[in-house]
């Protein structure tokens, strides 16, 4: 009887030890099914939490800047104000990898030949900052990949010439 109790238990055992390695294996199927899905949920909380934060920077700094540089730009006239405010706010943008745009428009539409046609009106400067996510461009194994989507943000900024340091 102590014969066919052992042989019952060494059954029993390797149909346990089947079964854990069974188990080991599919936790291994599942952990390579869910591995990407969540590196690329990480990848997408990581460039929004960076993009979130750039855009709270460029919203702070952007008037700031354009009321110190633009209402009077310093540096020759061959170089416009729209100029010196981009340059400011990519230097005020620090590390993040933004690309920083500005552009100037005069509010003199339908002055005409008036008197008026001769003061200064009001400019809006329109900083634009466009955020590429990481990874945007790489390469495994001869295949190219990345993230084609640039995230844009844009702020308006109006202020009046003739009074410096005030946002019209």
């Amino acid at each position: 009887m102590t014969g066919v109790r052992c042989v019952r238990q060494k059954a029993i055992g390797h149909r346990a030890a089947a079964r854990l390695q069974e188990a080991r294996a599919q936790a291994v199927i599942e952990m390579a099914i869910a591995m990407p899905v969540l590196l690329v949920c990480a990848l997408i909380a990581y460039n929004l939490a960076l993009f979130s934060a750039a855009s709270a920077r460029f919203d702070r700094v952007a008037p700031d800047v354009v009321i110190a540089q633009a209402a009077s730009p310093s540096g020759d006239a061959a170089s416009s104000a729209a100029d010196a405010v981009a340059e400011e706010l990519q230097r005020a943008m620090g590390g993040y990898p933004v690309e920083i745009e500005v552009r100037e428009e005069s509010g003199e539409e339908g002055a005409g030949a008036s008197v008026l046609s001769l003061v200064a009106a009001p400019r809006t400067y329109t900083c634009v900052m466009r955020f590429s996510p990481w990874p945007h461009n790489f390469a495994v194994a001869g295949v190219r990949a990345g993230i084609p989507a640039v995230l844009v943000r844009e702020r308006a900024v109006t202020i009046d010439p003739w009074r410096s340091g005030v946002i019209a």
